[in-house]
């Protein structure tokens, strides 16, 4: 084996005039996630362990778009979704509409543990959650003031798009530039959180948690839960997605990426490379992937993707741009 790999992302879609206070906040929590995977793999401890456990600390953070700190839906509350992945297997839990649970990434993980099942959503979720005695709070905890005022914003203007939560209000009559199964839509916040593991045995493991879309209908399902879409592990690779959750659906983006490993023979960077390029049609979307031999890849469409990652040769990196 040519050792451990990990890659932790905050999203894909960010502002190129995003604040340097920001931008530092940002790069800070993402160093602090990765030197807790990585002192993790050092330990031994197993990717999904890992995985999990640096999701865990994202979503505890309010700075992006998972747990607490989550977008708030059209009637200003959260519904937060999560999965997990373990390669050896291709076991999988997944959930949705969550409203209380702390940690969605954890109860995925008890999907995939303690359930018959693959996926749980709303009252079921939140009563398995209630049954597993996951730690649950009530939904205010999960709302920020900034995301309040933000949805005001949004109420109020015609059309607005948030790269990385920072407004720019294009005024009454102008039309949004992003657009969803080719209809505009006004509000976008992709800060969707994720991690991709590899450990020295060549286990990958993958996992992904959001709040969804600001201002997004009640109930509505983004690409995050949906195994295949935003997330994927195999015995090749691990890969977790963020960005236009629509387009990653249609392009079923993270299975995309094992299947041209394992049916055109490429590497994972040379994957990544060409599932960007060749399944996104007009979406703007990022992954980051890790392959069971060691490496690890990343790649975005868009202005700029939140991501860090590292490999048990020495190699570190936090970065936003190109």
């Amino acid at each position: 084996m040519a050792g451990w790999a990990i890659a932790v992302h905050g999203g894909a879609g960010v502002d190129p005039n995003l604040p340097t206070e920001r931008q530092e906040q940002a790069k800070q929590l993402l160093t602090r996630c990765l030197n807790l995977g990585i002192a993790a793999l050092r330990s031994s401890v197993p990717a999904i362990d890992v995985v999990e456990l640096v999701v865990r600390e994202l979503e505890t953070d309010p700075l992006f778009n998972s747990g607490r700190g989550s977008a708030l839906t059209e009637n200003g509350t959260v519904e937060m979704e999560a999965s997990i992945m373990d390669g050896p297997g291709r076991r999988c839990g997944a959930v949705s509409g969550l409203t209380t649970v702390k940690n969605p990434v954890s109860l995925a993980r008890l999907v995939m543990d303690k359930s018959p099942h693959s996926y749980l959503a709303f009252s079921g979720a939140e009563k398995f959650a209630k049954q597993m005695g996951v730690d649950r709070v009530e939904n205010d905890y999960f709302i920020t003031q900034d995301n309040v005022e933000m949805l005001k914003l949004a109420k109020e203007a015609d059309s607005i798009v948030f790269d990385y939560r920072i407004p720019k209000v294009c005024g009454t009559g102008v039309q949004s530039p992003i657009h969803m199964n080719g209809l505009p839509i006004s509000i976008y916040a992709p800060e969707t959180v994720g991690c991709v593991v590899v450990d020295s045995q060549g286990r990958c493991a993958a996992a992904t948690s959001t709040g969804g879309l600001l201002n997004k209908r009640m109930g509505r399902i983004g690409d995050s839960p949906l195994i295949g879409a935003g997330t994927y592990a195999c015995d090749l690779c691990g890969v977790s997605c963020t960005g236009e959750g629509e387009a990653i659906i249609r392009g079923t983006l993270a299975r995309e990426v094992a299947a041209v490993m394992e049916y055109k023979g490429l590497r994972l960077q040379e994957a990544v490379d060409f599932v960007i390029k060749e399944r996104l049609d007009e979406g703007k979307a990022g992954l980051i992937a890790v392959s069971k031999t060691g490496e690890v890849a990343y790649g975005f469409n868009c202005v700029g993707m939140f991501r860090g990652c590292a490999s048990e040769n020495g190699f570190m990196e936090v970065g936003i741009w190109d």
